[in-house]
């Protein structure tokens, strides 16, 4: 039976955006879908002061449906999808970014449903936290911290983090397309922006829910370096490899490499879709 990739987004993001490579996918005749995480896609939170013109303090305020959304309640989520399309045949979860969350926890708790898990340029805990990885030493050079400007709204109080992609901020809209899409134009960085959603999850996990030998560790496993990322450095990216390979030296990553910032392979995905492919032959 042919595999069925299952996409899981990144921050603030939607099945969205994964439509170009879904779409080079698709013509290649590979089978593939893409999820919406619990409160993104049409579940998604706009609040009128996002809409022009923008009203900060509402934006600052409005209640979120993201509110108390939990990691665990991600995963049952994502569990739930993939145990779908796997009545269909192998199913091969691939996450960006933000999505590594989730897809290591899906592998900590339903491995069974996973025939590859792959990992493009996102996290993926070992061992230390979330918030440790950010405050390494491989983390130095991410431009995240300068574009920081771009949340409007305190997280622990509004139970999400909410971030303004609409702002006219001219320096922080640089700073922004340096961190996500500096090899873009200004068209593609715009268009970026504009698939983005204000609102994300505030949980991303405790020390439970690093991977976990006995069962993510059994899980055939890929990581896509991005090698232009600015977001999340590639000695980030290879210091999650090399933890991971520790923690199971019988299954090691099996690594490639892109050409790419943090979201160019989703503007112009045609080396991702044949990599992808690969994997699925």
């Amino acid at each position: 039976m042919s595999s069925t990739f299952v996409f899981v987004h990144g921050s603030n993001g939607n099945s969205f955006y994964w439509a170009p490579l879904q779409r080079e996918l698709a013509l290649a005749g590979h089978r593939s879908l893409a999820v919406d995480l619990p409160g993104h896609g049409y579940a998604a939170t706009f609040p009128s002061g996002y809409q022009a013109p923008q009203d900060p303090a509402a934006l600052a305020t409005t209640p979120s449906a993201m509110a108390g959304i939990t990691l665990a309640e991600t995963t049952e989520h994502l569990a739930d999808v993939v145990r779908r399309a796997g009545e269909h045949g192998p199913v091969i979860v691939v996450a960006h970014s933000r999505g590594g969350f989730p897809l290591t926890s899906l592998g900590n708790n339903h491995p069974e449903l996973i025939a590859r898990m792959v990992y493009i340029s996102a996290w993926c805990p070992v061992d230390v936290s979330g918030a440790e990885y950010s405050e390494s030493p491989e983390n130095a050079e991410s431009l995240l911290p300068e574009a920081f400007g771009v949340v409007v709204a305190d997280p622990a109080s509004l139970g999400a983090i909410r971030m303004n992609w609409r702002t006219a901020d001219p320096a922080l809209l640089a700073v922004l397309k340096r961190t996500m899409l500096e090899d873009g134009t200004d068209e593609e960085f715009h268009a970026v922006l504009n698939l983005l959603e204000p609102d994300e999850m505030f949980d991303i996990g405790t020390e439970a829910d690093r991977a976990r030998a006995d069962t993510w560790g059994r899980v055939p496993r890929t990581y896509i370096r991005l090698t232009e990322d600015r977001s999340i450095p590639v000695a980030l990216q290879d210091r999650f490899i090399k933890e991971a390979d520790a923690l199971t030296p019988d299954n090691p990553f099996d690594v490639r490499s892109l050409t790419s910032s943090h979201m160019r392979f989703v503007v112009h995905p045609a080396e991702a879709a044949t990599m992808l492919g690969e994997l699925a032959g």
